[in-house]
């Protein structure tokens, strides 16, 4: 069973979400309130630092929020207009793989350690398509050429900790690629990868996505990459999305200013290495707390440029709104072209 088509609207529609776990230190309030959409064939950045609630909103929309501890308590999360939190258990499964897949973190803790990657591969395939045996393997080994696995056939009859980390990736999005899904989230694919790797894997998923006519939406902490990988940037804090624009345009303007120091602090060409890069003053704020204004006021330098203005700050939550042309920032008062940024 399948999500009833939809030509209408966008691809996904992730709306007013919360989340929250239960642990020995209290009720962490992990997503508070994101929304967001994403449209067909369109590559979306969801960054932030850690903690910032960016895995856990990609496994809300996979349904794989752990309960308990974890527990979805507000919002919806529609898929070609139909909600995916009111989806019926047994349609979960193809839904998962067909509809939407997913690339986590470490391909080492999502690979079955005791399987061959071909019997691992394979049962999507069976799931999926229902084949077995010579017509099952033509098509793995087909996916594993395309995702540059050399001499497929005999890795399939590999164990997971016989390949390296950049083969068991390959391995995780071939086996994320062979439902065909009209959506790869990936979270973090390249973290356990080192940098010539990395690099291999991002241009893999980019090329990838454009043969495939996929949507995609890569979870990631470096600014860096979404630049290159993605068409929009949602930018999130403290378990909301604080900015959303397109790349080009959050690059060349941030209007929030967590956006702006995350920008200052990536190193560039020809910067002056005698002195350190700047860096965004104090702490993120207690997620075990219902938060009263701006979640970013106590560390935000615009709070000395608006002077008397700043109550409003620490005393009312600012709302994503329009800022410019497809530019939205939950910022109280949004920085300007040509104003004073000093950070």
């Amino acid at each position: 069973m399948t999500v009833p088509h939809s030509t209408n609207g966008p691809l996904l529609n992730v709306s007013d979400l919360h989340v929250r776990f239960k642990t020995d230190e209290g009720i962490i309030l992990a997503v508070r309130g994101v929304s967001f959409e994403l449209g067909r064939n369109v590559a979306l950045g969801l960054v932030g630092e850690s903690g910032c609630g960016k895995s856990v909103t990609a496994l809300s929309i996979m349904r794989l929020v752990p309960d308990p501890p974890g527990r979805i308590t507000g919002g919806s999360i529609l898929w070609k207009g139909s909600d995916i939190l009111s989806m019926p258990r047994r349609a979960l499964p193809a839904f998962r793989g067909h509809d939407v897949a997913m690339i986590f973190q470490e391909p080492m803790t999502s690979l079955n350690p005791v399987f061959t990657i071909g019997r691992q591969l394979e049962e999507v395939i069976r799931f999926r398509y229902h084949l077995r045996g010579k017509k099952a393997a033509d098509r793995i080994v087909t996916l594993l050429e395309m995702v540059g696995i050399s001499d497929p056939r005999s890795r399939m009859d590999n164990f997971p900790h016989e390949l390296s980390g950049g083969m068991m990736q390959r391995i995780m999005i071939a086996m994320a690629l062979l439902a065909e899904p009209d959506l790869l989230i990936a979270d973090e694919p390249t973290t356990a990868l080192d940098v010539t790797i990395q690099a291999q894997i991002l241009s893999l998923i980019r090329d990838l996505r454009k043969k495939n006519a996929m949507s995609l939406l890569l979870i990631t902490h470096n600014l860096g990459v979404v630049a290159e990988m993605c068409d929009r940037i949602a930018v999130m804090y403290a378990g909301r999305i604080v900015e959303e624009a397109r790349a080009r345009d959050l690059f060349a303007l941030p209007r929030h200013p967590y956006t702006h120091g995350l920008l200052q602090s990536i190193p560039r060409p020809g910067m002056d290495r005698s002195h350190p890069l700047p860096t965004i003053e104090g702490s993120v704020p207690v997620l075990t707390m219902e938060m009263k204004g701006c979640p970013f006021a106590e560390r935000c330098f615009r709070l000395k440029q608006i002077g008397d203005r700043t109550e409003k700050c620490r005393r009312e939550s600012p709302e994503l709104a329009s800022c410019g042309t497809d530019h939205r920032a939950a910022c109280h008062y949004p920085l300007e072209r040509g104003a004073n940024h000093e950070s």
